[in-house]
């Protein structure tokens, strides 16, 4: 006989409590079955603490936003549209709603204002990056 096991969806309850676990200095605000997470972030002591929010739209990439302090106009990987960070490239990983932002969201996010720090510094983008032309953003 054999036995099928669905994988258990990463809805909105289990994202807090995630987020709540991992990060809980952030704070969640419920919109229908969105979710906008506001919290700080300090990646060294030498760096800013960030203030950012991220947020969770279901099966449609999550929106990492910086509040504060002010990134500087155009900065790599991120998208003008909305203002928000880009931490991936949709050949690369697809985001659905069985992921954690707190697993896989929040980790990038760290690492992205790491690298923008020492480009800030350097110059240099010194994160993964995927060549790509004009891409189409899930809004």
């Amino acid at each position: 006989m054999a036995m099928f096991f669905r994988k258990k969806k990463a809805n909105p309850i289990v994202q807090i409590s995630a987020m709540k676990s991992k990060f809980p200095q952030f704070q969640s605000k419920r919109k229908g079955n969105d979710i906008i997470f506001t919290g700080e972030l300090l990646i060294k002591p030498e760096f800013p603490t960030y203030k950012i929010s991220v947020e969770y739209r279901g099966n449609l990439r999550p929106l990492v936003k910086v509040i504060s302090p002010a990134l500087i106009e155009n900065p790599p990987h991120f998208y003008q549209s909305n203002k928000s960070l880009c931490l991936y490239h949709p050949d690369n990983f697809k985001w659905d709603t069985n992921k954690l932002i707190a697993k896989e969201i929040m980790q990038w996010t760290i690492a992205w204002l790491y690298f923008y720090e020492v480009w800030l510094e350097k110059g240099i983008w010194y994160g993964p990056e995927v060549p790509h032309a004009t891409q189409k953003e899930n809004e």
